[in-house]
This record gives structure tokens, C-alpha cells and sequence, in this order.
């Protein structure tokens, strides 16, 4: 067993109120204390997206309490990868990180039936994400 601190993944998108925030709830869930989770937006909304909220509660993951989290640069230096899904140019860029940017459609304003489809795609790119880091982590 390794004394070294999980890997730290940040998940930034604009409002840190949809796709950032269902990555996190995923990694959290999924992987559970392998992994250091954190999100944050570059322009935070005032609330989560209550579709987002709905959609994740239908699989069983509860994020009623979370709230939109200001994107910072210790926040981004705190972490080994970096997931950007749409905030273009606002998210800060350090040497020695790893940076994955996730083309997905922006929840915002959407209903349910509409946030289902990207719940589905981020939680499968998630999955995929813990196999890379525990294949990483086991280097």
C-alpha cells in the first residue's frame, strides 16, 4: 500500500452547475477516496441546475446540498489532471498538469429529458477516467 496522496482531479466548466458538477458526484461515487475530486466554474452560477439535480438523483446520487464553487488557481494547482468541459480560454494553465477538455452540451436551461443523455456520457468518461488513473496510480 502507497503513502501517497490519491491523484486530484478538478472539473471545471463556466457555471459549475451542470457538467462539472455531475463529473464530480460521479468520481466521488464511482471511485470513492481513490480519487481527490474538486469542481469549480469560472463564472459560478448561485445555484446547481435543478435538472441536474433530478437527473443524478434518478441513478441513485444525491447533490441537493452542492453549490456552484468560484474557479481558483489553487484549486487548479492542487491538481494532478485538470477536466475542462467548455470554459474556453478562463481556466488558468500550469506546466506539469494533465488537461483533458470534454466536448459536451451545456445542460443549462434544458429540462430532464435533455440533461439524461450528457448524465449518461459523463458517467461513462468517468469510468474511463478511474481505469486511466488506477493504471496510472499502480505505476
Amino acid at each position: 500500500m502507497s503513502d501517497t496522496a490519491p491523484p486530484s482531479v478538478l472539473f471545471v466548466c463556466v457555471h459549475n452547475a451542470g457538467r462539472s458538477q455531475m463529473a464530480a458526484a460521479f468520481l466521488a461515487h464511482l471511485a470513492g477516496d481513490r480519487v481527490q475530486v474538486r469542481s469549480a466554474g469560472s463564472a459560478p452560477a448561485e445555484t446547481v441546475n435543478p435538472s441536474v439535480v433530478a437527473a443524478l438523483a434518478e441513478v441513485g446520487i444525491d447533490i441537493s446540498a452542492e453549490t456552484p464553487k468560484v474557479l481558483t488557481v489553487e484549486a487548479v494547482e492542487a491538481s494532478d489532471v485538470v477536466i475542462t468541459m467548455g470554459c474556453g480560454d478562463s481556466c488558468p494553465v500550469f506546466p506539469g498538469k494533465r488537461y483533458l477538455d470534454w466536448q459536451l452540451p451545456d445542460p443549462a436551461g434544458q429540462g430532464i429529458e435533455a440533461v439524461r443523455p450528457i448524465r449518461n456520457k459523463i458517467e461513462e468518461r468517468v469510468r474511463g477516467l478511474i481505469d486511466e488513473i488506477a493504471t496510472v496510480g499502480e505505476k
